[in-house]
Formats: structure tokens, sequence, C-alpha cells
């Protein structure tokens, strides 16, 4: 079954503990997403995200809490980028998720990304 949700309602601020950075962001969504949603929205958020100012302090992990997307660390400054950044990773959130018996999609074959952990690795020596 398709899956969609959208942002409804107003947003709320919480300021967080001392010592912390940023404030926690609450924005309310139309429905409680299902796991796969929801990891999804968190991986195209740091896309959108990566390279900003203003996003050093930034949560994206488990970033959907019942019908809510919580985000700890949102800086004054970072504001105005992230609700585009929000909505663009929703819309795409959703359109991925339109046939939801359909596999992800990966950004290479799997024999580059065998070849590239190889080389990651290829100087690691096990103990014996």
């Amino acid at each position: 079954m398709p899956e969609r949700h959208s942002i409804i309602g107003k947003v709320r601020g919480d300021p967080l503990p001392a010592g912390r950075v940023g404030i926690r962001l609450h924005v309310r969504l139309s429905g409680s997403p299902s796991g796969r949603w929801s990891r999804d929205l968190g991986a195209r958020l740091t896309n959108e995200l990566t390279g900003k100012p203003s996003i050093g302090y930034l949560s994206v992990n488990d970033i959907v809490q019942g019908d809510r997307i919580v985000l700890d660390g949102v800086e004054e400054r970072a504001a105005r980028n992230l609700a585009a950044a929000l909505l663009r990773a929703v819309a795409a959130t959703n359109d991925a998720c339109e046939q939801p018996d359909r596999p992800a999609g990966a950004n290479m074959p799997r024999r580059k990304a065998n070849a590239i952990a190889t080389e990651a690795l290829s100087s690691y020596r096990p103990h014996p």
C-alpha cells in the first residue's frame, strides 16, 4: 500500500538543556510513518543538508517519533535553509514510497561497492 505523509499544523520549538546548541524542533505529520518511510526521510534530509552552514549540531538519527519529526540542535541561522530542505526531503520520501513493494534503488552495483570496501581495508591485517 502506498505511503504518503505531509507536514500539518504549526511547528514547535523547545529549548535544549544548558550546554547544548540550538533548539528541539517538532514538526507534526499527517500520520505515523512506517520504519521504511522514517529511515528514508532521515537519509534524504541528510543529503539535503550536507555541506550547508550551521548544521553541525543537528541530529537526524531517529527523527520520526510517532506522528512528528523531531530535530535536535536546530540553530537560528540554519532555520531558513532547514525548512526548504525538510519540504524537499518529505516530497522525495513520499515519491520513493509510492510503490512500497519496489526495492530501494542502489547508487552503484554491488561489485563496485565490494571493490571500494576491499580498498578501504586493504592495509588491514587481522591479528592471529
